[in-house]
């Protein structure tokens, strides 16, 4: 597999044209490229055909988090605006946040919410930008739910006309503040189909947080930070997962979110074989090229933005050059990209 360090290599041109700005009408019928990579061969496809590419007794790993409305705006005592965008909830009230504009937020001032109902005191002014805030009260729900807004990413103009769009049909456990958006493409519908097929699926939780869309801005990626994020798999799917890995069975991680939970998770056991850990952690894996994946045989992804960790694992997966090429087909093809756009199968 190629090495490199440089970002360079993973920048491309895309028209802003097939940013999709929303998403189709049905979730499976968005198009699939299929990477075969062994024998270096794309072919195109429906998603809701995408079980015609997967065997009996795969399986299927989903990520179950939920998206939060993490994005919540306030007020200084000044009376001036600002953005607050939740990270993750440390400790009851205790909130890591990005603020905008950040600068002109000091460390002890007040932010209020919602008719000053809720107000948050700055604790900490951290690296990176991030924040430490204490709300009053600490259980922010009502806040989040009555005037909280979906994070979505900043190259959609427009919230979704139906917020539940920007989360699976599987979303269940509450703390993400991205979606793991390979997941948008599934129905009740057809998983219930690849259920019938013997495809086995099970579900992870994967938080996605700033590291998911923090883009890289060194120019040697070894230089990045990764922020980390956490993760669990309970027992019954680590099992699931261990045994087929004895039984060579292909594991399909569906989203690099799920990849980097079950990457992490990894160990040799006593009999050589690789394993999954049950139980919650914290990641900050980081793969890029010339990483040896350990547990994933196959991979479900969209396509991403450039500078990005997740097109860097995508092509750590699949080759580099394989996924600049297959991304130029993509475009010239005219696929639909990002959040709200189509999607890959890599085998």
């Amino acid at each position: 597999m190629e090495m490199t360090t440089k970002i360079s290599v993973f920048i491309y041109d895309l028209p802003n044209e097939l940013i999709a700005q929303a998403p189709l009408e049905k979730r499976d019928e968005s198009r699939l490229l299929i990477l075969d990579r062994q024998k270096k061969t794309i072919k195109e496809s429906i998603f809701k055909q995408i079980g015609d590419f997967l065997e009996k007794d795969d399986v299927l790993v989903l990520n179950n988090t939920r998206v939060i409305n993490a994005r919540i705006f306030g007020r200084k005592e000044t009376g001036a605006k600002v953005e607050v965008l939740l990270l993750r909830e440390k400790e009851d009230g205790l909130w890591e946040a990005l603020l905008k504009p950040n600068r002109r937020v000091k460390v002890n001032q007040y932010l209020f919410f919602n008719q000053n109902n809720f107000y948050a005191q700055v604790l900490e002014k951290k690296e990176r930008g991030i924040n430490l805030l204490k709300f009053e009260p600490a259980d922010i729900k009502f806040l989040l739910e009555k005037y909280g807004q979906l994070p979505v990413p900043h190259y959609i103009k427009k919230d979704p006309d139906e917020p539940d769009r920007y989360q699976t049909v599987y979303a269940k456990k509450e703390g993400a503040i991205a979606s793991p958006t390979a997941g948008l493409h599934f129905t009740e519908e057809l998983i219930e189909n690849l259920q019938k097929k013997r495809i086995r699926i099970v579900y992870i939780t994967l938080h996605c947080g700033l590291a998911t869309f923090k883009p890289v801005k060194e120019e040697d990626i070894y230089k990045h930070h990764m922020e980390e994020e956490y993760y669990e798999i309970d027992k019954d799917t680590a099992k699931i997962i261990n045994q087929a890995k004895r039984d060579k069975k292909r594991i399909i991680a569906c989203g690099t979110t799920s990849v980097r939970a079950l990457e992490s998770a990894s160990f040799l056991d006593k009999d050589g074989f690789m394993q999954v850990k049950h139980g919650s952690q914290y990641t900050k894996l980081f793969i890029y090229p010339g990483y040896q994946f350990k547990i994933i045989d196959g991979l479900i992804t969209n396509f991403h933005l450039a500078r990005s960790t997740n097109l860097i694992l995508v092509s750590s997966f699949a080759g580099i050059d394989f996924i600049r090429k297959a991304y130029q087909y993509a475009i010239e093809k005219k696929f639909r990209f990002y959040s709200f756009g189509d999607a890959m199968l890599i085998i």
